[in-house]
């Protein structure tokens, strides 16, 4: 675990004391352990800090909940990052307001790879569905990590695809580490520590909160060379998420939607801006490729595919758009249990993706 110490930690979570204005007092007394020695009055001295806010730190050194908050990353095996540690992901340091911890679980270096974010509505569409498992895995053959924000719909989707792929992914959350939600992500933020990692600035303890979470957004877009929105609302959050890729000079880009359907009109809003258009995964590497130093990128070990023929004849027959496995069963002449085996094996092969209703797609 990277060196944190209770001061450090106890100063962090200070109301009112915002990664600006602890930056400054760590210039000014180079130590927190010395901010806390320091007088009301040298304090003061600080640009952006008043009388209330030195008052604030005398009164809220609570070096015991501080050390509570290190014994659990010990015991939970979180590494509690900072700013100032070597370990720290470049792309996120060089923003105007990194956030000054981050609490991981899982491999920290993972923070550091070439990645690209993936974001969208919480309820997408087949469409959406499709588009944002395949669009993720293709990303990961090609040797990047997908970070996203652990949210129902597009974001589950995109981890679950990394995850099926044997790629690293990134998991933004808005709370404590030990508050994963929804619940009922879990299981996945479990195995997405186990191949990436998962991420919060708020410590152990922090429950979801409205708040939170547009924050949240700024690190899924720092952490990134690019943000796909995959589908979004007028209104969706994952576009908080593409203007703060903007306002970092990232690359911002957009899957075009049906333009009747509500769900696309954030992606094509975002066109209209200049956000890229994106219909496969090449466009991506056409608008990020100069930036990618190859020897750099995750090197997958990805084994042949090899089809039966009964399997082959079932992928000849899907496309990319959704059929019902009732449908499968009249065009093929087959029992619907025996085609179910067949893409469930199909599926295991990352070749066929399954959407509610017992629809499957080629992936």
């Amino acid at each position: 675990m990277g060196f944190v110490s209770p001061e450090l930690l106890s100063l962090y979570n200070t109301p009112g004391i915002g990664p600006q204005r602890m930056r400054s007092l760590i210039a000014r007394f180079k130590t927190p352990a010395a901010v806390y020695a320091s007088s009301a009055r040298d304090l003061c001295a600080v640009e952006g800090i008043d009388q209330t806010l030195a008052a604030a730190i005398k009164r809220h050194a609570d070096l015991p909940a501080a050390e509570k908050q290190i014994h659990l990353a010990q015991q939970t095996g979180c590494t509690i990052l900072t700013l100032w540690d070597d370990a720290y992901p470049a792309l996120l340091q060089s923003l105007f307001d990194p956030p000054l911890l981050l609490f991981v679980q899982g491999d920290i270096q993972a923070l550091s790879l070439q990645s690209v974010a993936m974001v969208g509505t919480r309820s997408p569409s087949e469409y959406g569905q499709i588009m944002a498992e395949k669009i993720s895995r293709e990303l990961v053959r090609r040797g990047f990590a997908i970070t996203s924000g652990l949210a129902r719909g597009v974001d589950t989707l995109a981890h679950h695809a990394a995850v099926a792929q044997g790629g690293i992914t990134l998991a933004v959350l808005g709370s404590g580490l030990d508050q994963i939600y929804p619940g009922e992500n879990k299981r996945l933020a479990r195995a997405i520590s186990e191949q990436g990692a998962v991420i919060s600035e708020y410590p152990f303890g922090t429950k979801p909160d409205a708040p939170h979470f547009p924050r949240r957004n700024r690190i899924i877009a720092g952490l990134s060379l690019a943000t796909l929105v995959v589908e979004a609302g007028e209104t969706s959050g994952a576009l908080i998420t593409a203007y703060n890729a903007l306002e970092y000079g990232r690359e911002v880009m957009a899957i075009p939607g049906n333009v009747n359907n509500p769900k696309s009109w954030g992606c094509n809003q975002l066109i209209q801006q200049g956000a890229k258009l994106v219909q496969n995964v090449e466009d991506i590497l056409s608008e990020i490729g100069a930036q990618i130093e190859p020897a750099r990128a995750v090197q997958l070990s990805l084994p042949g595919i090899d089809l039966s023929e009964e399997e082959s004849a079932l992928l000849e027959v899907l496309g990319p758009e959704p059929i019902h496995i009732d449908a499968l069963a009249v065009q093929l002449h087959q029992p619907v249990s025996k085609l179910l085996a067949l893409l469930l094996q199909l599926e295991l092969k990352s070749q066929v993706i399954q959407l509610p209703g017992k629809k499957f797609a080629r992936a």
